[in-house]
């Protein structure tokens, strides 16, 4: 590892949530262990995600914390998750002054901004202070492909499909393999582009911005998107764009995979010795991300095929609302499935020799956390860049098989889906064997493959800024 000692200094702006902040973090570190002088931009909620950090590094990371910007009041008529969205990116906005005050202060300023791909107006902000703008994609490069293509040509796509048809099929043709979604499975911010609109103009800006930004970062690997990875180098026009994943905490960092992203609902080591006393490959993890729940109905076919499967397993939920663990499910499945209510050590889990297959709504990190361990992929995608993400596991890499997909009136058959609940353990399935080839490559390229030497080249450009 190249230690460089070059005072290099870089502002490095997450937007706060957590599956766009921790593995920009987890680059953080990276470069924190290469020499480099890092500001993280931070709001008063996610302040305690940098205490790991810092201490690792208490002399070279600096946190530069503004309070969350008020988001403007929310539209009377149709208040929406997408207008929430929006709002919150409009009010980033409001830091450019207070941001330009610091930088201006500053007795050594950053020579680059590395920002989440939400926050495209940060490209404006680094053209206004002559300095040079990275950004930072949480999706992997098919996703943010797809994202890209699809806020570029939005009003041409939505003047074709004049009567809204759900089912209308958008064919992505300048893409490799030209990946084909019906509007269902569209992103709710893209479906509720309205023309016009200042705040969806102002995000769709962002989104153009990015493809001018003078590079980008991107959480994944040679191995995995090595098509898509080209296609952003001819859509940008230049070879400043790096995948340097996947982002993950060493495996010898037991703290590490434990501690990613929050304190976990259960005492970890309680969790740990339950695996510990199951064969290897003999669990299946169930988890749909921070941001997603089950419905009521959902839930309980899932429930019911766990009971009528012949598998242990591990079930994350968030109880919210609905997404309620049936009455009695918990007392007839002890000892066969250990369940957590809120945040799990996914990392540590999915690690675990006793996890063999991970049913998962296919986010971007929990897909590269499940091909880095290597276990095979049972998909149920339910939004953003989460049916890319099952294309791309399922149709290209086989590494997995669909459960299910769509929101929550969307149900699986029961018999079909504890079916492949069992197979999913099996010893000699395709997907299995892939998938462990996979995380060979995954870990290869971060140890010495084209990860970290992307990294490197990155880091060396930057010290030459």
């Amino acid at each position: 590892m190249s230690h460089l000692t070059n005072n290099t200094h870089l502002l490095v702006y997450p937007f706060p949530s957590s599956g766009h902040i921790i593995p920009l973090l987890d680059l953080t570190d990276l470069l924190l262990r290469r020499g480099i002088t890092v500001t993280v931009v931070i709001n008063t909620a996610n302040l305690s995600l940098l205490d790991t950090l810092q201490s690792s590094h208490p002399t070279s990371l600096n946190k530069l914390h503004f309070p969350e910007p008020e988001p403007e009041p929310e539209p009377k008529i149709n208040p929406s998750s997408t207008h929430s969205i929006i709002s919150r990116l409009i009010a980033t906005r409001k830091l450019f002054d207070p941001l330009v005050k610091w930088f201006e202060s500053h007795h050594s300023p950053p020579v680059a901004i590395v920002s989440d791909f939400f926050l495209g107006w940060t490209n404006d902000l680094a053209l206004h202070l002559g300095i040079r703008r990275v950004v930072f994609s949480p999706s992997g490069a098919l996703g943010l492909s797809i994202f890209q293509s699809l806020w570029r040509d939005v009003a041409e796509i939505k003047a074709q499909n004049v009567d809204g048809d759900e089912n209308y099929s958008i064919c992505l043709s300048d893409i490799p393999n030209s990946p084909e979604f019906r509007l269902w499975q569209m992103s709710q911010l893209w479906r509720d582009y309205d023309k016009g609109d200042s705040g969806f103009e102002f995000f769709r800006e962002g989104m153009m911005a990015n493809m001018k930004s003078w590079g980008v970062v991107y959480n994944t690997f040679e191995g995995m998107e090595n098509v898509y990875i080209d296609h952003v180098k001819k859509q940008m026009g230049h070879d400043r764009v790096w995948a340097v994943g996947p982002l993950l905490p060493d495996e010898h960092d037991p703290v590490g995979s434990v501690v990613r992203g929050g304190s976990s609902a259960v005492p970890p080591h309680d969790l740990l010795t339950w695996l510990d006393k199951k064969v290897d490959d003999s669990v299946v993890y169930i988890c749909f991300g921070s941001r997603f729940t089950l419905s009521e109905k959902q839930m309980s076919v899932l429930a019911s095929a766990l009971e009528l499967s012949k598998v242990n397993f591990v079930l994350c939920v968030k109880e919210s609302g609905l997404s309620v663990i049936p009455s009695g499910f918990e007392d007839r499945m002890m000892g066969r499935g250990f369940i957590i209510k809120g945040w799990a050590p996914q990392l540590a889990i999915l690690r675990h020799r006793a996890v063999g297959s991970f049913v998962t709504h296919c986010g971007w990190n929990s897909t590269l956390e499940g091909v880095a361990a290597g276990v095979m992929m049972l998909t149920w995608p339910m939004g953003a860049d989460q049916f890319a993400n099952a294309m791309l596991l399922v149709d290209q890499l086989g590494v997995g098989k669909r459960v299910c997909e769509g929101g929550p009136e969307i149900v699986p058959d029961t018999i079909e889906l504890a079916r492949l609940l069992d197979e999913s353990l099996g010893d000699y399935t395709s997907e299995r064997v892939k998938v462990k080839e996979l995380s060979r490559e995954a870990n290869k390229a971060v140890k010495e493959g084209t990860s970290i030497s992307d990294l490197n080249m990155f880091v060396n450009l930057l010290s030459e800024l």
